[in-house]
């Protein structure tokens, strides 16, 4: 699988992503910047975590405006998968790949620890070696990861099965205890109508050897390159 990851002015995740693809397909993505309007074909793009463009204005407002951006969205409506984490997701949001907006965290503080994930669907490129109802346990870093959409778009997102992800707590239960940010409906991520976008706040690549503390994002690796193969 050929994947590329994008880089920003103030991306600090693109190594760490970077660095799970090269785990489970044994080859390392391109890396692209910002200002490139146009990149080699690829199998996949990664939009990775950070603080683009010093999260000014809003957070991936000014990334979401870059030529690469651009080119990505050209490429996303041809039907090439798009993994979006953390401000990436952000940046997917301000460009209009997917829907909704990321606000401020509820507290109006920097979260940065270990959350539980109930899987929404196991009925995607990005999900399909996990079980739907799964739980599992990866890290999230972030000021601005507070999803919000209005009723008519969550309507739409519930009914249409675009609800990747929520927060939960350990054993599964999706009552607000387990959610970090005050994200609608416990929302921590959410794909496109075709499911070939997705874009979450947590960061699955953190998750992808036991050193860092636990293997459950690797899955999602793992099934990305499944599905491509």
């Amino acid at each position: 699988m050929k994947a590329s990851v994008l880089v920003f002015p103030g991306s600090n995740r693109e190594a760490d992503v970077a660095q799970a693809i090269e785990l489970v397909t044994g080859r390392k993505p391109a890396m692209v910047w910002h200002g490139d309007g146009d990149f080699e074909k690829t199998e996949l793009i990664v939009i990775p975590g950070g603080f683009s463009y010093g999260d000014y204005l809003r957070c991936g407002a000014m990334a979401a405006q870059s030529p690469v951006m651009a080119e990505v969205k050209k490429r996303a409506a041809e039907g090439v998968p798009v993994l979006a984490i953390c401000n990436g997701f952000q940046i997917a949001a301000e460009a209009g790949l997917l829907p909704g907006v990321l606000m401020r965290n509820e507290n109006l503080k920097f979260v940065c620890s270990d959350v539980h994930l109930k899987v929404e669907t196991s009925q995607s490129l990005f999900t399909n070696r996990y079980q739907a109802g799964q739980v599992i346990k990866v890290p999230v870093a972030h000021a601005e990861g507070n999803y919000f959409a209005d009723a008519e778009t969550l309507k739409r997102l519930e009914e249409r099965g675009q609800v990747a992800f929520r927060y939960c707590t350990p054993d599964g239960a999706v009552d607000g205890t387990g959610n970090p940010n005050g994200s609608i409906r416990d929302i921590a991520g959410v794909f496109n109508e075709t499911k070939t976008v997705l874009g979450l706040m947590p960061h699955p690549e953190n998750a992808v050897e036991p050193a860092f503390g636990g293997t459950d994002g690797k899955a999602l690796f793992e099934g990305i390159v499944e599905a491509l193969s």
